[in-house]
């Protein structure tokens, strides 16, 4: 996944916003939530950081390509990086940037996942 595809994919999930922040960063958020992040690598490699569940965190931060989102999982948060290859294909990609919209919208007050048309008040 590039930088801009990472970009045009995010912005097609409901209710989304864009910034870039940190050093960089191209942060995506849902009602004013951080769902993804790229950028924050060691290296030229793409990176994509995202919130996952206590189960997938358990499964993924020990995969090659993957680790505990620095800065995030350090603070006791289920964020997992994604950094260098093999990690995951560009469509596991999607799929975990999904999950982590889903989650983070589904953290938004029930009032504003109304409002955004988003969670399990949508």
């Amino acid at each position: 996944m590039t930088l801009d595809e990472y970009n045009t994919y995010c912005a097609s999930l409901t209710a989304t916003t864009h910034v870039v922040q940190w050093g960089g960063a191209h942060v995506w958020k849902v009602g004013g939530k951080v769902f993804a992040v790229a950028g924050w690598s060691k290296d030229d490699a793409f990176a994509v950081t995202f919130k996952v569940s206590e189960l997938a965190y358990e499964i993924l931060k020990e995969q090659p390509g993957l680790q505990p989102a620095p800065y995030l999982a350090s603070r006791g948060m289920k964020w997992i990086q994604h950094y260098a290859h093999p990690g995951l294909d560009d469509a596991g990609l999607r799929d975990y940037i999904a999950e982590s919209h889903k989650i983070v919208a589904l953290g938004l007050t029930k009032k504003l996942q109304r409002e955004l048309g988003v969670g399990s008040a949508a």
